[in-house]
């Protein structure tokens, strides 16, 4: 992306009033996915320019019926459509990068065929290339810049699920770890509620992928309607947050048009190219932050975060981090998400635990960006929930399956070293639960 189209991209996307989404668009698969994060950012836009982003989640702009077609007989496994009775050459959903067309294989079965629209990868590369660039540009002119996050981390973050996405291929291995991961756990923890679609690599590759007709809304459909409950809200956030928190390998790119949920509240991941993983020490940080925070219990929550520093503070300035940390939460617990955004709440956070030595590398990018979906989901379906205190039986359950490198009463400890478990009381145990 050049300068001068970033600086456009920047004014459309916070200037007053709703933005231009195909001038967006034309400006590169690069400026959807950033568009994307935006939608997500409450504390720097509108909730109502928020709104209006987030239907670049499932309603890009589709190609041609010709060039639909011309891609399938250039890029599909040969004989592809001798497998299909019939086949809808206009798609009836569209992302960024991909586009879906609903399918009757011979024998009967529903399907949906899933194209990549184009070969997106030069130009995504160029483009995420360039504005590294300026970033590190703007990073040696405004080292201060450092302290409040680490902006060529995020878009290394974006770089790396992008591409992935651009392989179908990796599609259908990431929802086969993700049940496998799932069956790992399953006498600890099952996950009934959750299902993946049926695919057929044999008629799949690299560009299309074939799999089952779920006939389900997905969560964009739900909000969008207003017919996303409470109940299936919290459901996706157990199933999601266990895989986040307890498993460590989990749906990297989880927005509203990535997960389906039918009336009884059975959910379908779909999507699932980029996959990511959470290393022990983030996960346990960010789990005990929350854990102990949905609970009201500040101290312990503010510690656990400090176990993503290098070096923790001591003395006088872990003394500014604990006053800073009391100030940005001190009347937070039992508030609505309408009244103090998750997402903002982190932000503040973010920024108060980097200058007191935190270290958000890449990996820790996918588990706020994950829950700054989940905030984003809840303020716009039950904008007057308190998210923080319902999660609390959740974070209860998911001790089960979590390992934890330090107790409530010793505070934090190396992370490298424990290796005790907590059960929902927060005994440390020398097994799982």
């Amino acid at each position: 992306m050049r300068l001068l189209t970033f600086a456009r991209f920047i004014r459309m996307i916070t200037k007053k009033g709703p933005a231009d989404l195909d001038k967006i668009q034309k400006m590169g698969l690069l400026a959807v996915k950033l568009t994307q994060i935006f939608a997500l950012r409450p504390d720097l836009l509108s909730e109502e320019k928020c709104k209006q982003l987030q239907s670049l989640y499932q309603r890009a702009n589709s190609i041609p019926r010709e060039d639909s077609m011309k891609l399938i007989h250039d890029r599909a496994p040969e004989g592809f459509l001798d497998a299909f009775s019939s086949f809808d050459e206009e798609p009836f959903a569209a992302a960024s990068i991909g586009q879906v067309h609903k399918g009757v294989l011979n024998d009967g079965t529903n399907v949906v065929v899933k194209i990549i629209k184009a070969d997106f990868e030069k130009s995504f590369r160029k483009d995420v290339a360039r504005m590294k660039r300026w970033l590190r540009m703007g990073l040696f002119l405004n080292p201060r810049l450092r302290k409040v996050g680490n902006p060529v981390g995020l878009l290394q973050h974006v770089e790396d699920y992008t591409l992935k996405e651009l392989d179908l291929r990796n599609e259908i291995e990431g929802a086969e770890l993700l049940q496998r991961k799932a069956k790992e756990v399953e006498h600890q923890f099952p996950m009934p509620l959750l299902s993946f679609p049926r695919v057929w690599p044999e008629l799949s590759n690299q560009h299309i992928l074939v799999m089952e007709h779920v006939e389900a809304p997905t969560l964009e459909d739900r909000l969008a309607e207003g017919t996303m409950s409470w109940d299936n809200l919290l459901q996706l956030f157990r199933i999601h947050g266990a895989f986040m928190f307890g498993i460590g390998t989990f749906h990297g790119d989880l927005h509203p048009g990535n997960a389906m949920v039918n009336d009884e509240g059975k959910f379908t991941f779909i999507d699932t190219g980029a996959i990511s993983h959470a290393p022990d020490k983030v996960r346990s940080a960010l789990f005990g932050f929350f854990f102990h925070l949905a609970k009201g219990e500040l101290d312990q929550s503010f510690e656990a975060m400090l176990l993503m520093a290098d070096t923790p503070p001591s003395g006088a300035a872990k003394e500014k981090y604990m006053a800073s940390m009391h100030e940005i939460y001190t009347g937070f617990i039992g508030k609505s998400v309408s009244e103090v955004s998750l997402t903002q709440q982190m932000m503040k956070t973010v920024r108060c635990a980097v200058l007191a030595g935190c270290r958000f590398g890449e990996e820790a990018f996918p588990i706020i960006r994950s829950l700054m979906y989940m905030d984003g989901m809840v303020l716009r379906g039950q904008p007057d929930v308190d998210l923080i205190t319902s999660m609390g039986p959740y974070l209860d359950e998911f001790a089960s399956i979590v390992e934890l490198p330090y107790s409530k009463d010793s505070k934090t400890t190396d992370a490298s070293t424990s290796s005790t478990f907590w059960d929902g009381n927060l005994k440390p145990t020398n097994e799982m639960v």
